[in-house]
């Protein structure tokens, strides 16, 4: 039998990273899989870059990979270049650049992991379709078959949502570990998940680990990340403060209220 451990949208929050680490250390996985996002959103993308590729993890590139890789290129789309709707590829690119771009140029967009005693798994960040487009818990059965065709392996996992999922859709299981440093469902800890694989498919265990926001909130203040970034970065903080969904009810409520300012 096979045991993975999964993490996925750790998004630069170190105290959770080490967190799960230290819960990982007793249940011994043979590999460990990061699913994506590993950067930005919270204020220690350098800490936890130079912490995951010390682990020798494999890890993937979710959208927020794309923030770095694509600012200030011909991909970006045009409004990334307004910092006041946009300050976070701003702000992430200073961090990071130049020593980070060419390590997470690199990294693939998707796995197919090949053990001997399980099935073929393939690990993606939001789907078959694109890193920003995701499954969620509430998607429609024809919606996920939509968003995964083409995917041939029959366990999928995939990240992007922040929220925990366990699904069968068709001939696809679907397991989201949920996120390591911005969960979004109301309860603050940590989330990944424990696959264990034998020829009769995975099986998920989902793992709650808790750890100090203190850390994370000092480092915001001592970056100045709100007055780098205003409201947005008042809504950011609040979605770690909170555990709730704040920055995208906001730019929905702001474009249909006020588009264009």
């Amino acid at each position: 039998m096979t045991r993975l451990a999964v993490l996925a949208d750790i998004h630069g929050n170190l105290p959770a990273l080490k967190a799960v680490i230290e819960d990982m250390e007793a249940l011994q996985p043979d590999q460990v899989i990061v699913a994506g996002d590993t950067i930005n959103w919270g204020p220690f993308s350098r800490d936890v870059l130079e912490l995951v590729t010390s682990m020798g993890w494999p890890v993937i590139r979710g959208n927020h990979e794309f923030y770095l890789l694509d600012y200030n290129t011909p991909r970006a789309p045009k409004e990334w270049a307004d910092s006041l709707h946009y300050p976070l590829p701003r702000l992430l690119h200073r961090e990071l650049a130049p020593d980070w771009l060419g390590g997470i140029a690199a990294w693939p967009d998707t796995l197919c992991l090949c053990y001997p005693d399980a099935p073929p798994l393939r690990v993606l960040h939001g789907s078959a379709k694109s890193p920003w487009v995701g499954i969620y818990p509430i998607s429609s059965d024809q919606a996920v078959e939509e968003l995964l065709a083409g995917i041939e392996e029959t366990t999928v996992v995939t990240a992007h949502t922040h929220l925990e999922m366990d699904r069968i859709v068709g001939r696809w299981h679907i397991i989201n570990p949920g996120s390591v440093g911005v969960p979004l469902d109301g309860m603050r800890t940590a989330r990944y998940a424990l696959l264990e694989g034998d020829e009769s498919g995975w099986r998920s265990s989902p793992r709650q680990v808790t750890f100090d926001y203190a850390p994370l909130f000092e480092e915001f203040k001592r970056t100045r990340f709100i007055e780098e970034c205003g409201v947005l970065g008042q809504l950011v903080v609040e979605e770690f403060r909170t555990a709730r969904c704040r920055v995208h009810p906001f730019l929905v409520w702001r474009n249909t209220q006020s588009p264009g300012e």
